[in-house]
Formats: structure tokens, sequence, C-alpha cells
């Protein structure tokens, strides 16, 4: 019933911002740029999305090196079916699946490698934020709807950062940050109080194992290799979208989008995915990506060519991290409904051993 009730709430939240990103615009005018479209640069995009994922799963290893070193292999096979248990697990539930993955090939515990994913989803967080913060000084004040961008991406600096220093104090004073946890979540919910609480103990666990010097300056790289191949391979596709690929005689307008634009639009596409949703991130991806390519482009370009180029992004990433899931899952000989049903009773061990 609990599923149900999840999965029926996040169909509303993407059938709310389908209708939104959508409402400006027709079938014909969708169908007309698509057909404009240049796909020969899908080709380099999934190539740089083939070395996002590589990057991305470094990272990943560096971080964790402070517990085990984790052969390349092993790690691959934990993040890339882990990232498709992301996509396609509403409300982002699929961000337990590389702890548990991992757990199954090392001998790092479930909760200290979800720790780990806790202090990588921070480090996004406030990267991005900062980025966003610079790259939005050279954003005109007079652009429409950039105040709203603006409060996204203080947002985030709340969230993430807020994050982080609730953290570090559960590392400085623990007993009393679990304390607190307890007499203020535990109030409303017992049950999330104590994963709270869980976590917090967890982490000050795995802070006292962090990488050396090497694999942490590794990972801080890694991270900025990974988020500056996000932003390129967005301008990169964004060219398809030049009419290069309109038939003789098509009247046909070219979105132009700049390094600098698209990695703004990167930066609202992050905000706006925050927002839980369906499998897929379906209406949240495309709605965030019509408010950052509005910044820069008219609006009867947003709803042809922008919403189009919003769409093959979309569908481009889902493809990708769809087909690296489902061959790592093959390669480990191991179903989709297994992963889940292995998943749910990790879970309900670990709620078990709590009320112990």
């Amino acid at each position: 019933m609990k599923r149900a009730v999840n999965l029926i709430a996040s169909l509303l939240v993407t059938v709310a911002f389908m209708w939104w990103a959508f409402r400006d615009t027709d079938v014909s005018t969708q169908i007309a740029s698509l057909k404009a479209a240049n796909y020969a640069w899908i080709l380099p995009y999934f190539l740089c999305l083939t070395c996002i994922h590589v990057f991305r799963t470094l990272r990943w290893g560096a971080l964790l090196s402070g517990l085990e070193h984790v052969p390349f292999r092993k790690l691959n096979e934990a993040s890339g079916i882990g990232f498709m248990m992301l996509l396609v697990l509403p409300f982002r539930l699929g961000e337990f699946a590389r702890p548990f993955l991992i757990a199954q090939r090392s001998s790092i515990r479930r909760s200290a490698a979800m720790t780990s994913v806790v202090l990588e989803r921070i480090t996004d967080g406030l990267f991005v934020a900062a980025l966003f913060r610079v790259l939005l000084f050279f954003v005109p004040t007079e652009t429409p709807e950039v105040r709203y961008v603006k409060l996204g991406s203080w947002l985030m600096f709340a969230i993430f950062g807020g994050g982080l220093v609730f953290l570090l104090l559960g590392l400085w004073q623990q007993e009393r940050t679990v304390r607190l946890v307890r007499a203020t979540v535990g109030r409303f919910s017992p049950g999330v109080a104590d994963k709270v609480a869980d976590i917090v103990d967890t982490f000050v666990g795995a802070m006292r194992q962090l990488p050396d010097r090497k694999h942490i300056a590794l990972f801080f790289l890694y991270t900025f290799v990974y988020w500056g191949l996000n932003g390129l391979g967005m301008a990169l596709l964004a060219r398809a979208f030049d009419c290069s690929g309109a038939g003789p005689g098509v009247v046909c307008e070219p979105m132009n989008l700049s390094l600098f634009q698209s990695y703004i639009v990167m930066c609202v596409l992050v905000v706006g995915v925050m927002i839980p949703a369906a499998p897929g991130m379906m209406g949240t991806f495309q709605a965030a990506t019509k408010v950052g390519l509005g910044l820069f482009l008219p609006a009867a370009m947003v709803n042809a060519h922008g919403l189009a180029y919003a769409n093959v992004l979309w569908l481009c990433q889902t493809v990708q991290q769809i087909a690296f899931g489902l061959i790592l899952l093959s390669i480990s000989h191991m179903s989709f409904r297994e992963l889940a049903g292995n998943m749910k009773k990790g879970d309900d061990t670990a709620a078990t051993r709590s009320a112990a």
C-alpha cells in the first residue's frame, strides 16, 4: 500500500510538471523541431555520457578507498546498476541501491557506503550551488525569471550546506546530535528518527576512515571533470537543433546555446530534478530545462526547439543509464526483481536489528 501511494504521488508530480512544461506548445511544433534536428550529435553526446559514468564511478571509488580499495570491475557493477535503480525508482529511492550492491561485492558495510553517497550528494550540491551563483553574476538582472533561478541556487546552498553542518555537528558532538534528532524528529516519526540517528553514527565512523590526501584530491578532481563533462555534453547536444537536419525548403530558426549558457541550464536542471517525481524524473527534467533555456532564448524558441532538446536530452540520459545498468545486471547474473527483493529484505533486516 505504501509503495502504491508513493508511486501515485510521484506520478501526480510528473503530470503537473509535464503540463506546465508543455502547456504553451503543441504536438505539430514538437514533431517539426524533432524532424529538423541533426541526430549525428547524439554520438558524441553518448561518448560524453560514457566518460561521465567512468569518472563518476572512479570518484566514488576514491571516496571509498579509506574503507577498502574496491577493484574497478566491482565498483563499476555497483555504480552502473545503482544509477539505473536511481532512475527507475520513484522519489530517488534508488540512492540506497549502490550501498547495497557494494556491500555485496566487498567488506564495506552498507551503512558506511551509504555515508559515502551522502557525502557525494552534499559535495555535488555545494559545488553546483557555488558554480550557479558565480555564473548568475553574468546573467542580466532584467532577464525574466532570473529571480526565481537565484532563489533556487540559494535553496541548494541551504539544503546541502545545512546537511553538511548537521553532519559536522554530529562529528563534533555525536551523542548530543543523536539526542537532538530523537527529541525533534522522534516526536513525529520515531522510525525516521532512528534512521537519521543511525546515519549520524555511521557518518562519524566513516569520517574517521576518510581516504588519504591523494584520494581526497582525486575525489575533487573527478568532481570537477564530472560536472565539466555534463555541461560540455549538453552544449554538444544542443548543436543538433541548429537546423542542419532540416529538409530543403523547410523554414527553421536555429537554436544556439553557448558553453556558458549550457552550464547555466545544467545548474537549473540539477535544482529541478531535486524535486521528487516519478521514475525517470519525467516532468521535472523537462520543466527545469525549459526554465534554464528561458533565461537566454525567446519563449517561442523554448517551446519549439527548446522542449524538443529537453526531450532528446532526457531520452539519451535515460537510455544510457538503463542500458549500462541492464548490461551490468546481466553480467552480475541478477534480475531486477531479485535485486529489488534483496534490497527490501536488507531494509527489513536492518529495521529488525534497530528494533532489537
